[in-house]
């Protein structure tokens, strides 16, 4: 098995081609990238920019370069010497334009009649037998339905007519209610859906891949790319929505011939991958999370929860336990409660499963869930635990709580099945993308696959953490920023340093809540810390970025029923920015002070990521400075000609101080290039400790194998605010095994003791290799 030393992601779209990446390949070998990442490629809706919405999965989407573009992708990669991988999508299919789509427009037209009626995860028996599409403005809108050329068309959508279901001249209502599918208002969807979808998106429609030709179909292209030897490997997208995640590996492990694969998997803490996925590791936001946390202050935590009390004006911070709990519930009974419907219609009727108690019972099952789903019989644990906490949240309903357990505890049946598929749809939408627009505290800590609740890590802590993924996941990517990244790395290494200004951070709020108020406190916060860690930002972005968060928090306003005086109070804070010099200069002065200390934090956060046990990932672009928030903001065009010009500039000599983004680029390509061109540094993993009174601000690392001697040394500076404040590194050093040449500023050092402060005059960071 080929597998990659790092991976470069780029959004492939039809601004961006497989034949633009193509081009690319030269800069991704000077910059010391070993394979290249790409997103989803198989055809998908017309004009979609992240390509998760694939309409044909046998073919690579024209717009997108097409089978040529792979090709040509392919062929500039192997002559650079680079891997190709690619992100797959198994779950689901768009569907929100059915003629775009063959096998929903089959099954629209055939209903259960159709071959693709057993691809799609419809429930058949519920809704009449027909099934039930939620596009109508409401249920009136029936009568604004027109059949026009053999189709049924309501404004801009079309759908399919059954053969024999028209007769010239009839009314289109009448031929409606002809259809093997039903025409609702989209209110609807919250209890009435039969068909299982991609959390509640209501336009990606899940498929059927445990069915054996169901995945054949869906994977023939993806087959095709490893018989022609095009791609190398696979990021699997969301598995936790799978019906046998573990049977579906080995069937794709068999399919590539055993290729590195990677699942989207987020692990909450304490949790590992099951031992029965045959796959190579994540895709890293478990490694995000640990990095972040080296460059937050814990002894911030106290005071920032009292900011936080006295905002929400309580008295006492959050609980965050009671927080998910109830945003979860709020999912189980709002935007996912026609599939807690689903699992209640397969339990049997009986005297201990009373049917009005049932979907409660589920609900607060899968609202008491710690991580995202069990994999039964793995993780058998994990939903006994459940139904116990369940039980004591709600006694009322223990009875029927216990006579659920045994019903899901049975993996083979449809319940068992369908249960450990809804769980994950609950925890992400309800936490990922309601609780943690909620809790505010730190920014930073509410990222994908964190759990805001674990505030700080020790250097202690995360040398423990990071001797245990050598051991069991030395191939498991590691990430700071993606695609779903609610705020990029360099963003939330602005606002970790909040952390070590805490005493600034909240007469700064207190006074922008006085010039530009935005009416509820904690999403005060997240709006200010967002709009400092991403300043400077244009108007448009920061516009879209707080409606988005407001909505998701979904307190003050929301996706479906919209506040407008709210947002447009938003608005105003956001304007005032811009448009009130008073706001301006308050705003500039806050960021000026946490700049430096968030720079420090940019530069160690990425030379830890980029040396660390596992694979390093960089997202496009953030090899300069990238302060992107929530997509799509995250997904903006990336100028790469700049970068090779710096890139070029940077090795002919150019020299760079720690503020400059070239700065970022000099630490990522000589990372990048060492961990490539000199493999057997990178073998083992070791804590270097250092001595003296600023030892707790320097995380270091020695990863070479202990049997071969040292390796590459990376250090990168902590808390850098609080280490200024403390008088500096003053004669706190470390021990040198050996000679030394640091590869960002060309110095060497003996053996033997060596000062920090010498090691990091120039930069926060070092990557020190033996000389000799």
């Amino acid at each position: 098995m080929r597998t990659p030393v790092s991976t470069y992601r780029l959004q492939i779209r039809p601004s961006f081609t497989l034949q633009d990446a193509a081009a690319l390949t030269g800069y991704l070998r000077e910059l010391g990238v070993d394979w290249v990442y790409v997103s989803p490629i198989l055809t998908a809706e017309e004009g979609s920019d992240h390509g998760y919405d694939v309409t044909d999965p046998s073919t690579v989407d024209a717009s997108r370069g097409g089978a040529e573009g792979l090709a040509a992708l392919s062929k500039a990669a192997r002559e650079a010497g680079l891997g190709v991988l690619v992100d797959i999508v198994p779950n689901h299919m768009g569907v929100a334009s059915p003629p775009q789509n063959a096998w929903w427009w089959s099954l629209l037209k055939e209903g259960k009649a159709s071959r693709y009626a057993e691809a799609f995860d419809v429930d058949w028996d519920f809704a009449g037998g027909k099934l039930r599409l939620p596009v109508l403005g409401s249920d009136d809108d029936v009568d604004k339905l027109d059949v026009v050329d053999g189709e049924l068309r309501y404004f801009d959508h079309r759908f399919p007519l059954a053969e024999g279901s028209y007769a010239a001249g009839e009314n289109a209502r009448d031929v409606h209610a002809r259809q093997h599918y039903e025409l609702v208002g989209w209110r609807r969807a919250d209890d009435e859906l039969n068909y299982r979808r991609f959390f509640a998106v209501n336009t990606l429609a899940g498929i059927r891949v445990e069915i054996p030709w169901v995945y054949d179909e869906a994977h023939s292209e993806i087959a095709r790319w490893f018989r022609d030897g095009l791609v190398d490997g696979l990021r699997i997208d969301h598995p936790d929505g799978l019906a046998d995640p573990a049977g579906y590996l080995e069937r794709l492990k068999e399919t590539t011939a055993g290729s590195y694969l990677l699942v989207e998997k987020i692990l909450e803490p304490g949790e590992e991958l099951p031992e029965n996925f045959n796959c190579e590791g994540t895709t890293g936001y478990d490694a995000l999370a640990d990095v972040d946390r080296l460059f937050v202050d814990p002894d911030a935590e106290a005071q920032l929860d009292a900011l936080d009390a006295r905002l929400r004006g309580t008295g006492s911070p959050v609980d965050y336990q009671a927080m998910i709990h109830g945003t979860k519930r709020r999912i189980t009974d709002g935007i996912l409660h026609s599939e807690i419907l689903r699992l209640a219609r397969l339990v049997p009727d009986a005297p201990e499963t009373p049917r009005p108690e049932v979907a409660d019972a589920l609900a607060e099952t899968i609202a008491s869930f710690h991580v995202y789903r069990s994999y039964l019989p793995y993780g058998k644990d994990t939903l006994v635990e459940a139904v116990e906490r369940a039980a004591r949240t709600r006694p009322e309903l223990e009875q029927v709580l216990k006579a659920l357990l045994p019903l899901l505890l049975d993996a083979g049946s449809e319940l068992g099945r369908r249960f450990q598929q809804t769980s994950g749809m609950v925890m992400a939408k309800g936490v990922e993308d309601t609780a943690f627009f909620r809790y505010t505290r730190l920014g930073t800590l509410t990222e994908v696959g964190a759990d805001p609740t674990e505030f700080a890590l020790s250097g202690a802590g995360f040398h423990e953490r990071m001797v245990r993924r050598q051991a069991l996941l030395p191939l498991s990517m590691t990430t700071l920023t993606t695609h779903d990244t609610k705020r990029s790395e360099d963003t939330r290494a602005r606002i970790s340093a909040i952390s070590e200004t805490v005493a600034e951070w909240e007469p700064f709020v207190d006074r922008m809540q006085e010039m530009a108020p935005i009416p509820d406190g904690p999403l005060a916060v997240l709006v200010w810390q967002a709009i400092a860690g991403a300043w400077p930002a244009s108007r448009e972005r920061l516009h879209g970025y707080v409606v988005k968060a407001a909505r998701e928090a979904g307190n003050s306003t929301s996706w479906t029923e919209p506040n407008e005086e709210f947002e447009a109070k938003l608005a105003s804070a956001v304007d005032a920015v811009f448009d009130v010099p008073e706001v301006t200069t308050a705003l500039e002065e806050f960021v000026a002070l946490v700049d430096p200390y968030g720079t420090s934090n940019s530069l160690s956060a990425k030379i830890v990521q980029l040396t660390m046990p596992g694979v390093p990932d960089v997202y496009q672009g953030t090899e300069f400075w990238d302060r992107s928030l929530t997509d799509p903001d995250n997904r903006r065009a990336v100028d790469f000609e700049r970068r090779r010009a710096a890139l070029a500039a940077l090795d002919a000599g150019v020299q760079t101080e720690a503020r400059d983004e070239l700065a970022k680029l000099l630490l990522t390509s000589r990372a990048l290039r060492l961990r490539r061109d000199r493999p057997e540094l990178f073998a083992g993993y070791s804590a270097v400790n250092p001595e003296g009174p600023a030892a707790d601000h320097l995380i270091a690392f020695d990863r070479g194998a202990l049997a071969a001697g040292g390796g590459a040394i990376t250090l990168a500076t902590r808390l850098p605010r609080k280490l200024q404040r403390n008088g500096g590194w003053q004669d706190t050093f470390i021990h040198l095994r050996s000679a030394v040449q640091d590869q960002l500023t060309g110095n060497s050092y003996p053996a033997g003791e060596v000062h920090v402060a010498r090691l990091l005059q120039r930069y926060p960071v070092a990557l020190l290799v033996p000389i000799g």
